[in-house]
């Protein structure tokens, strides 16, 4: 690992509290930034995020997904966990929280829009960060990198119809039109972009593709970074005033985050999964494509909007407690075979 993965928590926190900095002593830098949109998308956002997602993207290998299929019980687990429970505990966790325990204390437009960030980050599985977690807990990198294929495959027909299924049940108004955009600028055209880089390399050299991974990692880090210092930038006027709204959005992402692990966590070892298949399989269904919830939020509602935010936070969340499962996971190693 380089010096970020080792640290990350650090240039996290580092990145967050510059943002909020910036925002409050320079807000008309921010200002114009969220005034840079083009059909409803921030071009700002858009080309960060496109900076962190395509690197990953280069690496999905598309002619060997089925290899995954000789040991499909990793892939099953982490398929159910994503698609079939991830979603939906999210958005039960966020209604109870937000509408009933926390309901009297927030207004009910601005819990709709927590609830609506909150959605969008449980629909959308890890696909970036998870390569560290895996490289975190020695996990097979092979193996890891076709599951995150996979759900990349499958977020691209169903991360807008379960967003939009679990928003309207919220009762909160869905633009179709925005929703599917966004699924095509943050998920289709990178992976396409990917594939075809991919193919193109590895044809005349494929030492060149391995060259262009690592040239475009720091980019992909200055495009991490960035983005959550623009995010915390717009919302650090929030930040400052509803604290309390950031704490508790906080609580139920957390209790997802670690219901979701242990849930996960708890079949691999009835399944009998080997370690380096069950670390990363659980840990890409607990942790969230928060790059894309954070896109597609911003394209829906607003960049200062309070799903925004709660997408925001979830960045805030994420990573102090997936390093903290990561720990765990490596402490029960002898639990597993393998």
């Amino acid at each position: 690992m380089g010096i970020f993965e080792k640290y990350l928590t650090i240039w996290i926190a580092s990145s967050i509290l510059i943002g909020w900095l910036l925002g409050l002593v320079i807000p008309s830098l921010f200002t114009t930034i969220s005034e840079l949109t083009i059909f409803n998308t921030n071009v700002i956002i858009a080309i960060l995020i496109w900076l962190m997602i395509y690197p990953m993207m280069c690496q999905v290998e598309v002619t060997g997904l089925t290899k995954v299929f000789v040991k499909p019980k990793g892939l099953i687990l982490t398929l159910i966990i994503n698609w079939a429970i991830k979603p939906f505990s999210m958005a039960l966790l966020a209604w109870l929280f937000l509408k009933i325990i926390f309901g009297s204390i927030l207004e009910p437009s601005l819990a709709n829009e927590y609830i609506a960030g909150m959605i969008l980050l449980g629909v959308a599985p890890c696909t970036a960060m998870v390569f560290i977690w895996s490289s975190l807990t020695k996990g097979d990198p092979n193996y890891t990198l076709v599951q995150v294929s996979i759900n990349d495959l499958i977020m691209i027909v169903a991360f807008a119809p379960i967003a939009g299924l679990l928003l309207e049940i919220s009762n909160i108004e869905v633009p179709w039109s925005i929703l599917i955009t966004s699924v095509v600028l943050y998920i289709l055209i990178p992976l396409i972009a990917g594939v075809v880089t991919r193919k193109i390399l590895i044809a005349t050299d494929d030492r060149r593709l391995s060259k262009l991974i690592q040239l475009a990692k720091p980019l992909s880090i200055i495009g991490l970074l960035l983005t959550v210092i623009i995010l915390f930038g717009l919302q650090s006027d929030t930040i400052s005033t509803q604290l309390r709204d950031i704490i508790l959005i906080s609580i139920p992402l957390t209790i997802q985050t670690l219901s979701i692990f242990i849930l996960g966590y708890v079949i691999a070892y009835l399944i009998k999964l080997p370690h380096n298949i069950a670390g990363p399989a659980c840990l890409i269904g607990t942790s969230n494509f928060f790059e894309l919830a954070v896109a597609v939020a911003i394209t829906l509602f607003g960049i200062n909007s309070g799903a925004s935010l709660a997408t925001v936070v979830g960045v805030l969340i994420e990573v102090p407690v997936m390093l903290m499962l990561v720990w765990v996971v490596n402490r029960t190693a002898k639990w597993f075979p393998g």
